[in-house]
């Protein structure tokens, strides 16, 4: 007796499962065009072509910067340029760092000694 109990307490509760997924798809689609009739009106103000929202979607336009820096453009107007030395090592002279990435081991030591400034060149 109790497997029925089981049985028709799971039936009852696949049923409620089934009209919660209906309620929650109906909900969706009345949000869905909402949202739908604002792109439409936004576009139509924009004076944008369905075919101009595909191809946005595809993700085709602007692909050639995306192109571009994947083939190792520039990240920008700075980089790779030569930048002068901020800090000289005290202990050697010909060892420098521009103040930029990763400190050297002496600006390191430096630093946590709360010394750094008196390196500056």
């Amino acid at each position: 007796m109790a497997k029925t109990t089981v049985a028709t307490q799971l039936a009852r509760l696949r049923k409620e499962r089934e009209a919660l997924e209906r309620k929650e798809k109906a909900l969706l689609a009345k949000t869905n065009d909402k949202v739908l009739g604002k792109i439409v009106a936004l576009a139509k103000e924009a004076g944008l072509t369905a075919e101009d929202i595909a191809k946005a979607m595809r993700g085709t336009a602007g692909a050639g910067r995306a192109k571009a820096k994947a083939a190792g453009a520039k990240k920008g107007p700075l980089a790779g340029k030569k930048v002068a030395p901020k800090y000289r090592n005290p202990a050697d002279h010909s060892q420098t760092w521009t103040g930029r990435g990763v400190a050297p081991v002496w600006a390191k030591a430096l630093k946590d000694a709360g010394k750094l400034e008196s390196a500056a060149i």
